[in-house]
């Protein structure tokens, strides 16, 4: 008798404790989808583990290389998808096991505070828990816009598609489980949530964390140094942050400044289009990633002025920018519209295609912005604030003291 598909999995998967002894029950832990790479997501985690820095994070898949430096301080636990390599590198690849792999994940803690896209949220919890949505998952409910150009073509939209049902499911039965102890991460994510699930979740905006005093280190593949040819410099330039995938739109940027040769643009991210962002770019954009967060304060610090194009949930771009005093130009839609004041911090334009990212960046002038005023609105966004209304909604669910 051979063993069926789904209890090969299940053995394949399956936590093996590491003694006999039960796993140790924490006051408070974090759980997260995965920590493979670097986007606001993994900054909030950041926080949270930076607000309970003696909280373990639980999470499915942990790339050292792949994410933040800060999370080699933290104790990360695993789900056993972590022993496979190429998964680590390409979370994507795990899509089919990840529901199982989740499913079997369990968090023993009084408290959890769960930060989720789409996956945390089906661990196996011990206690009480607090979620946290960046958005309900976007393979499911947004999957032509996850997909972008590649929807209908080639092997992730299909196996995708297949899986659909399935996951639609599984999702459903998670999120309900933890009805009324869900918060969003922004308006759109409230809307997303009543919209998909049914039910209502309080908005708690995330944190930035940028240090504007903190030391900054040129990024050696960047020509420009942030001041005009004319005043004596080697170049302005526009920065684009963002991980590299088709519903971002950092390719129809690149194919914007293809037609500004009089402007530079930096786009800072990882992801599929990586390669080929880089391979196509006109010589006045440059792609890079991996950087520090010196460098990345170097970035924004040098910055004409930053774009932010994307389809986000929330979208701490223009409030890392804003920092720094510097304007945006953004899409109107998704998160920026909690984040982005037009006329005060930045510019908005209501189709991310390179006509209409062309025609802001010509028409945009930084001295048209108050810098102050700028910093002024990003400090309302701080991680300070973030943690007094965190603490507040857990105190009202008689979920902490104090």
């Amino acid at each position: 008798m051979f063993a069926s598909p789904t209890n090969a999995l299940r053995r394949l998967i399956r936590p093996r404790p590491a003694s006999s002894h039960r796993t140790p029950r924490h006051e408070i832990a974090i759980a997260h989808d995965y920590l493979t790479q670097r986007g606001g997501a993994e900054r909030v985690v950041l926080a949270l583990h930076r607000i309970f820095p003696d909280a373990p994070i639980h999470t499915t898949l942990y790339d050292p290389e792949g994410t933040f430096p800060e999370f080699r301080d933290a104790r990360i636990i695993t789900s056993p998808l972590n022993r496979i390599g190429f998964l680590r590198r390409h979370h994507r690849m795990a899509l089919p096991l990840l529901s199982l792999a989740s499913s079997l994940l369990r968090v023993p803690a009084r408290l959890s505070i769960v930060s989720t896209t789409g996956w945390a949220h089906g661990f196996r919890f011990d206690g009480d828990r607090l979620v946290y949505c960046h958005s309900p998952a976007r393979w499911i409910y947004l999957s032509d816009q996850y997909l972008g150009d590649r929807a209908g073509k080639g092997p992730m939209s299909w196996v995708l598609a297949a899986m659909l049902p399935f996951l639609r499911r599984w999702d459903q039965k998670a999120a309900h489980r933890h009805e009324g102890d869900y918060l969003a991460n922004s308006s759109v994510v409230r809307d997303r949530i009543r919209r998909v699930y049914g039910f209502e979740a309080p908005v708690l905006f995330p944190p930035h964390s940028v240090d504007v005093q903190a030391p900054v280190e040129p990024i050696d593949e960047v020509p420009w140094d942030g001041t005009a040819r004319a005043d004596g410099g080697t170049g302005e330039f526009f920065v684009i942050v963002s991980r590299l995938l088709p519903y971002k739109n950092v390719q129809h940027a690149v194919e914007a400044f293809r037609d500004l040769p009089e402007h530079n643009l930096l786009v800072i991210g990882a992801g599929p289009l990586y390669q080929p962002l880089r391979t196509q770019a006109p010589p006045n954009v440059r792609v890079a990633r991996g950087l520090t967060d010196a460098q990345m304060r170097w970035a924004y610090s040098r910055a004409r002025a930053v774009l932010a194009v994307s389809y986000e949930d929330f979208g701490i771009t223009p409030l890392e920018a804003g920092a720094y005093g510097k304007p945006v130009i953004a899409l109107r839609a998704g998160g920026f519209l909690d984040t982005l004041r037009e006329g005060v911090t930045g510019a908005f334009i209501d189709e991310p295609t390179a006509p209409a990212i062309r025609e802001a960046v010509q028409a945009l002038d930084p001295r048209d912005y108050d810098a102050e005023r700028i910093r002024e609105h990003a400090r309302a966004f701080g991680i300070e604030r973030f943690e007094d209304q965190l603490r507040e909604q857990l105190r009202r669910r008689g979920l902490l003291c104090g």
